[in-house]
């Protein structure tokens, strides 16, 4: 063991030992209590960010500590390696998808190594192996034949730039989630799988995921949009066709003013033969980049036809608009502008009639102007509704309309069908083909798996790359038929990947039943809060149809989920001659600083104008990012794993500072010379520390120890807490540190053991340092499965202080702890200088000083 702590000199060497010995396969051992541990699957994009290094380290900490407490743990790594930006780099670099895809994970396996992450690297998945998607063209297959798969044409998100399908999860804001393009509508003929047949057990679901984030249930109930209420035929002046309304608020119905209904809708098609002025607005929103947002935009145009109104016959304006929200199957709604936001923004813009219909609480009128009176109360204005309640007026005029024959009850989900339909080359082909007649079949078992055209080296578009999709052909039983030209969603891959780490050898089936039953469900599964209704939502949905295959048991893919929150780092910008904004990354020796230590919101550096952006998240379009591998040739890989685990709780924002990772780093290199230092003066003994004479200071130390352990172990296993088991760890060697500098106090043993355990527990954060320390300072350190979480002796943890209670004149004002060899005049001397009693006492004369030794403080004052 050397002196000074290097780590490019043992980390390197203890990597080659773990990968020679296979450290970190899985045991095949079912008396052991398993531990499924994951972090959600990366995409091999070519280089690491802090971002994954953060998630990875997360997951390896729990992974080590589960080992350590005795447990079967497993834990892989894959690569969720189809998409599009390989498709692009194909392009852009002449290159096959699969090579740039191939050569992306060979560097990104490399970093995973260097960092000590402890996977079973056996149980690797590519997603693009033909081994692996096999298996999702068999399901899709299955689900085909149980109806849960089917084509259509449909009105779909577009995204113009990627030229792909995009599925509802993927529009935020009206934007394509992966470029920002704006998101337009097509109607083309796509594949959808069924998951709204289990919208209501996935909301149900939430309810039994109690280990889950608040935030991430709120957000995936939020996107299944469950609206109870009732559909309302309603008819229009002067025309055969009616329209089939929903509402969740038929208590608000005599309210309506107007319906609005989609550019898209049948009678906008109708209507648009003989009205040109609606011919030519729907074909300017057809070709408009739509927001698939109901609020987004207000335009519209009067049909000039006219409906009846479900309970008064009265007539009532149709118009046409994009701000209808395409959430209901019938792509229409009632406009309630007194009583509905995005409806009275709309009448607003339009000047149409805003008819209020529900009291305020006090029993006036609503002046509604701007914002729109969206509570309950007494409705009026609604003829023999008048002074009910809306409670009381939901189910009288629901029931009014069951009665006429005009609405039926029933339920509605905002989650739509999931399109996985994709029009591009690097992705899984669905495994669908068209006969001469028109017919589409599954392509058999036999076939399988279908793989990618390979002749794509003169490929210059995406267009290329789609039309080698649709010249495949394949002869099933003697007859020539088209094999579908598009690919699954990627989303598709990433929904099942979990399943196939408990069997990737398996060959008889997609899953077996026995390893998924064993494995099943994770027990921790940890990744960005961006997934919650995209991923994560997807990712449920398919074991609830792996469970109803027979494939698997449990309800729900995962027991807890642990979102970590992001990295940020400084951010800087200029703007060039023509006021364009750059961003420029700056190194922190040029940082310009105010008097109070922040930094100067502009400053000047090689002569330009800088602009200081804030704390923001790390990315490659802002140059704030911070290269993993700089990092670990400065400061080593434990260093970066401890500092990433320190710096701020696990699902809070965590801020990159220098400062921070040079403080872990000289955290290290002092532990380790006291190590070296000690190991050079400990000889072994076979002597037990007796544990009746130890002193006071030798005590403490001991029952701060096991304290320590105590703490730590509850951090890591229950919290995921982190930082501040790091902070006890680093606040129980600083205690050891300074009980070694007194000579009274010596005691090598209790050294000796209080620094195995300290290393021990760092072990799940810095495991190259723990584990050269531990096989300096334990002969029993060199077989892995031997660094066994240390046990926690309860009789061990002294108490050496009591809990004061402190009263005045009998009533209860503060609770102190205090060293059990206080004397009463010590106890009330540090009683009068506590802040919380100081306000009672100052300046007021004690009478009476009431004790009860080692229990109460009870002082009787004059007011």
């Amino acid at each position: 063991m050397k002196k000074e702590y290097v780590p490019k000199d043992i980390e390197t060497e203890i990597q080659e030992m773990w990968e020679n010995n296979n450290e970190f396969s899985d045991i095949n051992n079912t008396k052991k209590e398993k531990y499924y541990c994951l972090s959600m699957i990366p995409y091999p994009s070519g280089k690491l960010h802090m971002g994954h290094v953060r998630n990875y380290t997360i997951s390896d900490v729990v992974a080590r500590y589960q080992r350590m407490i005795g447990k079967n743990v497993l834990h892989p790594i894959g690569w969720d390696a189809f998409g599009l930006p390989a498709e692009v780099a194909a392009i852009q670099n002449n290159v096959n998808p699969y090579e740039w895809t191939q050569k992306n994970i060979k560097y990104m396996k490399n970093q995973l190594k260097i960092l000590g992450f402890s996977y079973d690297w056996d149980k690797e998945i590519t997603t693009c192996n033909p081994e692996y998607y096999k298996w999702e063209q068999w399901f899709f297959i299955q689900l085909y034949k149980k109806k849960l798969v089917y084509k259509k044409k449909s009105l779909v998100n577009w995204c113009k730039k990627d030229k792909t399908v995009l599925a509802n999860e993927q529009v935020i804001n009206g934007l394509c989630w992966r470029c920002n393009t704006r998101v337009a509508k097509r109607k083309i003929s796509q594949w959808f799988i069924k998951i709204t047949k289990y919208a209501e057990e996935l909301l149900d679901g939430l309810k039994k995921l109690p280990h889950w984030p608040k935030k991430v249930k709120k957000m995936q109930s939020n996107w299944i949009g469950k609206s109870s209420g009732i559909t309302i035929n309603v008819k229009i002046n002067s025309m055969i066709e009616t329209l089939n309304i929903f509402t969740s608020q038929p208590e608000t119905i005599m309210g309506a003013t107007y319906i609005a209904i989609s550019p898209f809708h049948e009678l906008s098609k109708i209507l648009s033969y003989t009205n040109e002025n609606i011919r030519f607005f729907i074909k300017n929103e057809y070709h408009s980049k739509l927001c698939n947002n109901r609020f987004e935009k207000n335009k519209g145009i009067h049909t000039n036809k006219f409906a009846l109104h479900p309970l008064t016959n009265e007539k009532i304006p149709i118009w046409i608009s994009n701000y209808v929200l395409l959430k209901y199957e019938t792509e229409e709604i009632f406009g309630i502008p007194a009583h509905n936001q995005y409806d009275l923004n709309f009448s607003l813009l339009h000047n149409l009639t805003i008819k209020p219909v529900v009291f305020e609480k006090d029993g006036k009128i609503p002046k509604i102007e701007k914002v729109a009176m969206i509570k309950s109360g007494i409705l009026f204005n609604s003829k023999k509704y008048n002074f009910l309640s809306t409670k009381e007026a939901r189910y009288i005029i629901m029931s009014d309309l069951e009665k006429n024959k005009i609405g039926k009850k029933n339920i509605h989900y905002r989650l739509k069908d999931w399109c996985v339909s994709r029009q591009r080359y690097w992705g899984v082909p669905i495994p669908m083909a068209t006969l001469k007649n028109k017919k589409i079949i599954p392509i058999p078992n036999k076939y399988l798996p279908i793989k990618l055209s390979q002749n794509i080296n003169n490929s210059e578009s995406y267009q290329d790359f789609l039309n080698l999709q649709k010249e495949k052909t394949i002869n099933i039983n003697g007859e020539i038929a088209t094999c579908e030209s598009d690919t699954l969603d990627t989303f598709v891959e990433s929904s099942w990947y979990y399943a196939r780490y408990t069997c990737i050898q398996y060959q008889k089936s997609i899953i077996n039943k026995r390893s998924a039953e064993h494995w099943l469900p994770i027990d921790l599964y940890v990744g960005g809060i961006e997934h919650s209704t995209m991923h994560l939502m997807y990712f449920r949905f398919f074991h609830k149809v792996l469970r109803d295959f027979g494939l698997v048991k449990s309800d729900e893919p995962v027991k807890k989920l642990l979102c970590q929150g992001m990295v940020l780092s400084d951010a800087f910008y200029y703007f060039d001659e023509n006021n364009y904004q750059h961003w420029i990354n700056v190194n922190s020796n040029n940082y310009k600083y105010n008097h109070d230590g922040s930094i100067k919101k502009s400053f000047t550096y090689n002569g330009t104008k800088i602009f200081y952006a804030g704390m923001i998240k790390m990315s490659k379009s802002k140059k704030n990012g911070v290269d993993p591998k700089s990092v670990i040739n400065t400061y080593g890989a434990d260093t970066t794993r401890l500092f990433i685990m320190f710096a701020a709780p696990v699902e809070a924002s965590l801020e990159w500072r220098e400062s921070g990772i040079k403080g872990m780093y000289r955290f290290l290199k002092k532990l380790w010379k006291f190590c070296y230092n000690h190991i050079q003066e400990y000889e072994e003994t076979n002597v037990p520390i007796n544990y009746k004479n130890l002193d006071k200071n030798q005590k403490k130390l001991c029952s701060l120890l096991y304290k320590v352990v105590k703490q730590v172990e509850n951090n890591i296993s229950k919290k995921q807490a982190f930082n501040t088991a790091i902070s006890s760890i680093i606040k129980l060697t600083n205690a050891l540190f300074e009980i070694s500098l007194s000579s009274q106090s010596k005691n090598k043993k209790l050294i000796h053991k209080t620094l195995l355990c300290i290393i021990k527990m760092l072990y799940p954060f810095v495991p190259h340092f723990s584990y050269m320390l531990l096989n300096n300072l334990s002969k029993n350190a060199k077989n892995y499965q031997k660094i066994l979480w240390p046990k926690i002796n309860e009789n061990l943890m002294f108490n050496d202080s009591n809990l004061i209670i402190i009263q005045i004149n009998g009533k209860l004002r503060h609770k102190i702890l205090i060293d059990k060899e206080y004397s009463k005049q010590e106890l009330l001397k540090k009683i009068l200088k506590e802040k919380k009693i100081f306000k009672y006492t100052n300046n007021k004369n004690i009478e009476k000083v009431i004790y009860v030794e080692k229990k109460l403080v009870n002082l009787v004052i004059n007011d």
